[in-house]
């Protein structure tokens, strides 16, 4: 997978040269270019942003460096990459989300700085290649470095031969599969004591089928607690006797649908 970071700030982006991201670049498993704007621009001051139009506080980042740069970028390779432009205003980032790009062979990032990147440069780019405005939470900082770290970390251990062990991934939060849109339970290691807290009896057991009900009870355990929309709007067909049996304990009711709620549902009258 190649990945094109442009960015004002390169050096904010060193994390990638370290841990999972720069082992899976060291192995050639990701070709990770970062880029600076400025190069992209013509005054000796080397501007990319100005004053809004129609007045308000803060700069708006100008379209000429950015056009010629994602130019040059877009086609100094094959094929056409996705445009990953974090915004708070984007659609929300997942796991689900984080395995669809995945499977793409080219993303190009442009993560902005001040107001944002003026909006004539996401519609030019819309109109040419598969453009994404994503957010990685209901909060605003101080540009789309940080974002950027976050999806490509999130992708690129999904990658083959990224992880040490693939099977790690069945395990993750939000995973698919039997704990599809639940949290991960606790995990433990060794030594079975440390300052007088043990490790459950039951992970020492050697009793697996044990442990995976163990797991999966606290999984939707620290679900309810943490994350109890996850639950109300999961599929019915996913849970099994054993799971409605440890919800209900939990204080969770079970609607005509399926469904659980937090509180009895309504009777009709």
């Amino acid at each position: 997978m190649r990945l094109d970071v442009l960015t004002i700030f390169p050096e904010y982006l060193e994390p990638l040269n370290v841990s999972l991201v720069g082992k899976a670049r060291a192995a050639g498993r990701l070709d990770v270019r970062v880029h600076d704007l400025r190069q992209w621009t013509h005054d000796r001051h080397h501007t990319v942003d100005d004053t809004p139009y129609g007045g308000g506080p803060g700069m708006v980042m100008k379209p000429e460096p950015w056009g010629e740069a994602l130019d040059d970028i877009t086609a100094s390779g094959e094929g056409e990459p996705v445009l990953v432009v974090p915004t708070p205003s984007g659609r929300p980032f997942t796991q689900e989300l984080a395995a669809e790009l995945s499977g793409k062979p080219w993303l190009v990032f442009a993560p902005a700085r001040y107001e944002g990147i003026d909006r004539r440069v996401i519609e030019e780019y819309r109109g040419r290649y598969d453009v994404r405005e994503i957010s990685i939470g209901d909060y605003v900082l101080a540009g789309g470095e940080a974002p950027v770290l976050v999806m490509v970390e999130a992708v690129a251990r999904l990658l083959p031969g990224v992880l040490g062990n693939a099977a790690s991934h069945g395990d993750d939060s939000f995973a698919p599969g039997e704990m599809a849109d639940l949290l991960e339970g606790p995990v433990y290691t060794k030594p079975p004591e440390w300052r007088g807290h043990q490790v459950p009896d039951v992970l020492i057991s050697g009793h697996h089928g044990r442990i995976r009900r163990w797991r999966r009870d606290e999984a939707l355990r620290r679900t309810a607690l943490h994350r109890p929309d996850l639950i109300e709007r999961c599929d019915p067909g996913c849970w099994d006797r054993h799971d409605r049996s440890t919800l209900a304990a939990l204080g969770w009711a079970e609607g005509p649908d399926g469904r659980f709620g937090r509180t009895p549902p309504a009777v009709e009258e």
